[in-house]
């Protein structure tokens, strides 16, 4: 197994930072430059990268999503955008219409650029010895974060990267079984004699700050009303047309 493969395979994700800990900007430049190179559809960049180092802004973000206080206590945060604005700036300079709010591919598009570039930083972050961890919350409360951050239309937060050095050692957390993700040719259907596996593998992991078996986690989770909250506001960043009346 070559270096690349074992440090893929070996990802953890870290809450626990030293506080007094400062990511040399040599060491930030090199993130910015490797989640930069990531991939993107036909090189359009569509996204992009809030270093958040304000310890003011950073106690706000804690405010307003206090489950993760890794958020100021980590060396810096990242926050990746969808970003459609720098387009919509080409579409204008072109004289042509932009019309991303018909349909959903532009958004999977910039989520899909921004997802990449997180992840170029993330990898990049643990070939330097750090620690990471993704932080999907901030979808939560996206209204907060475009006051806060003056975000303007046609951009939206995909995610954040705490990034920091450890305190507390992470075991590498267990995956689904390989048959129950991985297809060959066609999608094949799978014994759910795979989740129930799944389960008991999690339990004996045993990591504290799970309540739920997986499979209750995430029946509980799909069988409630996805939240509004993130559609209205997509609505209002002109990013997509949501039909009130076909939901």
């Amino acid at each position: 197994m070559n270096e690349t493969i074992k440090l893929l395979t070996s990802h953890r994700s870290y809450r626990n930072f030293d506080e007094a800990y400062e990511l040399p900007k040599k060491e930030l430049e090199a993130i910015l430059a490797a989640a930069r190179q990531a991939p993107s559809w036909m090189n359009g960049q569509m996204y992009s990268i809030l270093v958040i180092q304000d310890q003011a802004i950073r106690h706000e973000m804690v405010r307003l999503n206090p489950g993760n206080p890794h958020i100021e206590k980590s060396s810096v945060f990242l926050l990746f955008l969808a970003d459609l604005k720098r387009t919509a700036t080409v579409a204008e300079k072109n004289h042509v219409a932009y019309k991303i709010e018909e349909g959903l591919n532009p958004l999977l598009i910039a989520t899909t650029d921004a997802s990449l570039a997180l992840e170029n930083a993330l990898i990049a972050t643990e070939s330097l010895g750090l620690g990471a961890v993704p932080v999907g919350s901030v979808r939560s409360y996206v209204d907060e974060l475009k006051e806060l951050l003056h975000l303007p239309d046609f951009v939206l937060p995909i995610a954040g990267l705490s990034i920091g050095k450890p305190t507390v050692e992470m075991n590498i957390k267990p995956r689904l079984p390989e048959q129950a993700v991985i297809h060959y040719d066609t999608y094949k259907d799978y014994d759910y004699s795979l989740i129930e596996a799944y389960d008991t593998t999690m339990e004996k992991f045993g990591e504290a700050r799970e309540t739920k078996r997986w499979s209750k986690k995430f029946a509980d989770y799909f069988a409630h009303r996805p939240s509004e909250k993130l559609d209205h506001f997509i609505s209002k960043q002109h990013l997509f047309h949501f039909n009130q009346n076909q939901k």
